[in-house]
């Protein structure tokens, strides 16, 4: 049962997924009636599930959750941002229910009360019915399923008078009065079980059409003592006399969500004429009944007009596939591999590339020639290896959708506690990102976004009063560049206050009144510890703790963060990433006798010994003209403390660097090796945070290299080289965090 119960919470993660996906398409007005019913299905699976553990709680906010969906895809309920808002707050308490349900704890009883009230206040609106119909209704179909469930399990002799009658369908064998009548011939395949679907629902909702008989075929059933192992194996033929306006295409709509997990057959034909053919007589005892229920590709050319849409299903189902719906060939075809094991297998890949270069690099200093055997197995291994360490860091790769469907609740609490309207618009979700870097991002995004609303979104009047919108909108957006993954978050609000900012850093002694600053000085402010423009504590900000926690946990990723705003447009928050936490591509350099490696995604171009234009400034300053554009020059080995200033930089390759602010610097070396692939090796867990280098890697002669933090190299303006100390010791750089 444990290994059950965890395969269902894996798949309620899966249906939840489905579902959030079907509510911002309704928020965003891009849903169909296909949206309405995957999201019903989700529901309805995830209530069937919790069913089998007895999870009742979920199972009764469930019920009435699926109810509400029920009658929008009847058409009973209309989509309007009431019904969204509510749709949004009920997946949010599923959510909580099924979070709690995974950890065995009990929520609060009065979590969640307020929405089950409105689901239920909803559906009675929407049925004309009373509360106490509703609980009597439901009473009698958990019952049901009970019964249901035992007497089937108990009675399996291949005859069907030990079956149950269904409450509130006519006893077997009672027809009425008609002209025309559907005999339906269903059979549940293993996979509707496994999803928590109960056929004597699908029956109850046809006996609503009209007279229903029902006749069971248990003739396939296995023996009780390998019944476990068996395959679903009970048939039944349904026989419906129809009220007025019920046509085959209505009856269909019942078995629509279970399409691909069954073998359905509908036939119409006159009272008469079906009369003479169920008018069997009794089989002799020796010989079992033939099976009742055939495939649907063996049906009449007649009838395939019809059925195309569950033919097609069926053959769909046939190949794994069940026409976009989930089917079960992805989970047959994926495995769930612990997160540990993953990782030692990352870490030997690359103690693999190292042996690798390694080895490489002790071939080339023999005498061995280019064209030899060993040089081209030497090649050979190296494609191989590489392609073995892209295909494991693939492993760990995971969309963002996951981590961006948890922010659309964060938006959805932050608008409700700041009193405003907002939305959250998601691009770019199926972007893959190393899943220690998605889990690591939840806190930063959730500061990010809760700051957006909070400090970013106007009040409602205020916004409609500047010509917008009275709900705001909030942006997340993820893409590839040039090798690393960039997570941007923007909002159409007022934009940062720089004049508020700066009286409150000048307030709090963090700069003077007469310093120079430009818009980005002002606005990387806000990343400095307790820093807060809050004029009083609130529950979303106040206390000065937010953009400084982003700071510490994007740097602690490897990655950079920049904050760009318009007045009265909004502001955007970009997260630049590395795209792995394993490898990179650097270029090795050589500064005072030391081997560093400067990571590619930031260089823009490399100048050796002569090629540049320098100039000279007082203070003992420098500055590379490039392109009618004054850079500064920093002496990467002055910088690190490997030695004393230069007098002149005449020997000195230089390298163009660029962060993600747009600012520029040149890094004056030594010289320029090559460029190559670098298995990173943090430094934060062996030793300790080093100014100015971001990790470290091993070359193939053995020897540690450090990989320099590019933009801790680049200089704030009017402030000369980076902010050196006495001791050659980095200080934080004011132009970027």
């Amino acid at each position: 049962m444990s290994d059950l119960r965890d395969m269902f919470f894996e798949e309620c993660d899966d249906l939840l997924e489905v579902l959030s996906t079907g509510l911002d398409d309704l928020q965003n007005e891009n849903s169909d009636a296909e949206t309405i019913n995957s999201m019903f299905r989700s529901v309805h699976s995830i209530k069937g599930g919790a069913g089998a553990f007895g999870l009742d709680r979920l199972i009764k906010f469930a019920h009435a959750f699926e109810n509400v969906l029920d009658d929008l895809r009847s058409d009973k309920l209309a989509v309007d941002p009431t019904i969204t808002a509510l749709m949004f707050s009920g997946f949010d308490h599923l959510n909580d229910l099924v979070d709690a349900a995974r950890d065995d704890n009990d929520l609060p009883e009065t979590d969640g009360a307020a929405v089950l009230a409105e689901l239920k206040q909803t559906t009675q609106a929407a049925n004309g019915t009373t509360g106490a119909e509703d609980e009597d209704a439901n009473e009698v179909s958990e019952d049901d399923f009970v019964a249901l469930s035992v007497n089937i399990g108990l009675d399996l002799g291949g005859d069907d008078s030990g079956l149950p009658d269904l409450p509130g369908l006519p006893p077997l064998g009672e027809t009425s009065d008609g002209n025309s009548q559907f005999v339906v011939k269903f059979e549940a395949d293993s996979a509707l079980y496994a999803r928590g679907h109960d056929p004597a629902l699908l029956f109850r909702a046809i006996g609503e059409m009209g007279d229903l008989t029902i006749e069971a075929d248990c003739s396939a059933v296995a023996p009780l003592e390998s019944l476990q192992d068996a395959p679903a194996s009970i048939s039944w033929t349904l026989t419906l006399r129809p009220d007025d306006g019920i046509d085959e295409g209505t009856i269909r709509e019942i078995f629509e969500f279970v399409e691909g997990q069954c073998t359905l057959e509908i036939s119409e034909m006159m009272a008469e004429e079906e009369a003479s053919e169920l008018v069997v007589a009794p089989a002799p005892a020796a010989k079992a009944p033939e099976p009742v229920a055939k495939p649907i590709a063996q049906k009449s050319p007649a009838k395939a007009p019809k059925a195309e849409k569950v033919e097609k299903a069926n053959k769909q189902e046939a190949k794994g596939g069940d026409g976009g719906k989930k089917s079960s060939e992805p989970r047959n075809s994926t495995i769930r591999v612990d997160l540990n094991r993953v990782d030692r297998l990352i870490n030997l890949v690359g103690e693999l590339v190292i042996s690798e270069a390694m080895l490489r690099q002790s071939m080339n200093e023999l005498p061995v020639s280019a064209n030899s055997a060993v040089s081209e197995a030497i090649g050979q291994l190296k494609t191989l290896s590489g392609v073995l360490q892209e295909s494991v860091m693939a492993i760990r790769a995971q969309p963002v959708r996951g981590l961006f469907q948890r922010m659309s609740r964060i938006v959805r609490e932050s608008s409700r506690q700041a009193g405003k309207t907002s939305r959250l618009v998601m691009v770019g979700e199926a972007t893959e990102v190393d899943k220690t870097v998605t889990e690591r991002l939840v806190e930063p995004l959730t500061h990010m976004i809760r700051n957006s609303v909070d400090h970013g979104l106007e009040k409602a009047e205020d916004r409609l009063a500047a010509g917008k919108p009275e709900m705001g909108t909030i942006k997340l957006e993820a893409a590839h560049r040039s090798g690393r993954v960039v997570i941007s978050l923007s909002d159409d609000g007022a934009g940062v206050n720089r004049v508020k900012v700066r009286q409150k850093a000048e307030e709090k002694g963090l700069v003077r009144p007469e310093d120079d600053l430009t818009d980005s000085d002002i606005d990387n402010l806000l990343f400095r510890p307790g820093f807060s423009t809050a004029d009083e504590i609130s529950q979303l900000s106040g206390r000065g703790v937010g953009m400084d926690v982003v700071r510490s946990e994007i740097q602690a990723l490897g990655g950079r963060i920049n904050l760009q705003s318009e007045p009265n447009k909004g502001t955007t928050i970009t997260i630049s990433l590395p795209l792995t936490l394993a490898v990179m591509e650097g270029m090795l350099i050589e500064v005072a006798g030391e081997s560093l490696v400067v990571p590619t995604v930031a260089l823009r171009e490399t100048l050796q010994p002569g090629q540049a234009n320098i100039h000279d400034f007082c203070d003992g300053d420098r500055g590379l003209s490039v392109n009618d554009s004054m850079l500064p020059i920093v002496d990467l080995g002055e910088a690190l403390g490997f030695r004393s200033p230069l007098k002149n930089f005449n020997n000195q390759s230089l390298l163009l660097i660029e962060g993600e602010s747009g600012r520029r610097s040149a890094l004056a070396v030594d010289g320029i090796v090559e460029q190559r692939e670098v298995v990173i090796k943090g430094l934060e867990q062996n030793y300790q945070t080093i100014p100015g280098i971001a990790a470290a890697t091993i070359l193939g002669n053995g020897k540690i290299a450090l990989i320099v933090d590019t933009d801790q190299m680049i200089p704030s303006p009017g402030n000369g080289n980076p902010g050196l100390r006495k001791g050659s010791e980095l200080t934080e750089v004011n132009s970027y965090v």
